[in-house]
């Protein structure tokens, strides 16, 4: 049994996991295949340090209890029961009309920079009109940025199209941004 020096909960950041256990990135991988892309220096200096397991779990599309017992189960801590689930909205929504979309951003270049885009977008989300959709481009499910916003009351609509992800967010008449 490894020195259990980090307890891996729901809210672990993937890059304090794979540091305090190395040999849980390939099982990781292996378990959500989209986080090959943490071989990306750049993505790992930047995603892996802010995405929580949960998140994680949600890029996935697996569930965070199923994550987290399997990384539990390798490094020798005891299972738990995990039902606080998080899913991305990937029906189609009544809210979106294309016509309605007032700003875009395509996050590849920033993360290739090694920069967070989490400021701009949540800036960009604050000055988006009411009624309005906001159209992300990313190359995996940016959880963090949709946590952050649907914390904000926006809603969100998550696209898979080819090798990128789309987030289309949608600011409520009712949102009252601060």
């Amino acid at each position: 049994m490894e020195n259990q020096q980090l307890i891996i909960t729901p809210k672990t950041k993937v890059l304090q996991l794979i540091e305090a256990y190395p040999q849980l990135e390939e099982v990781l991988i292996k378990y959500v295949p989209a986080f090959s892309k943490l071989k990306n220096p750049l993505l790992r200096r930047t995603v892996a340090k802010i995405a929580t397991l949960q998140q994680a779990a949600g890029i996935g599309n697996v569930k965070t209890g199923d994550l987290i017992n399997i990384l539990r189960k390798e490094v020798g801590q005891d299972l738990v029961n995990e039902s606080d689930d998080k899913a991305y909205n990937t029906g189609k929504p009544g809210w979106y009309n294309e016509d309605m979309i007032e700003r875009e951003f395509d996050i590849r270049e920033m993360l290739a920079a090694g920069e967070q885009p989490v400021n701009q977008v949540i800036s960009d989300l604050r000055n988006l009109s009411a009624g309005k959709i906001y159209r992300l481009t990313s190359p995996f499910v940016p959880a963090p940025l949709i946590d952050k916003a649907t914390s904000l009351n926006i809603d969100h609509w998550v696209k898979k199209e080819d090798d990128l992800v789309i987030v289309f967010f949608h600011k409520n008449s009712d949102t009252a941004m601060t």
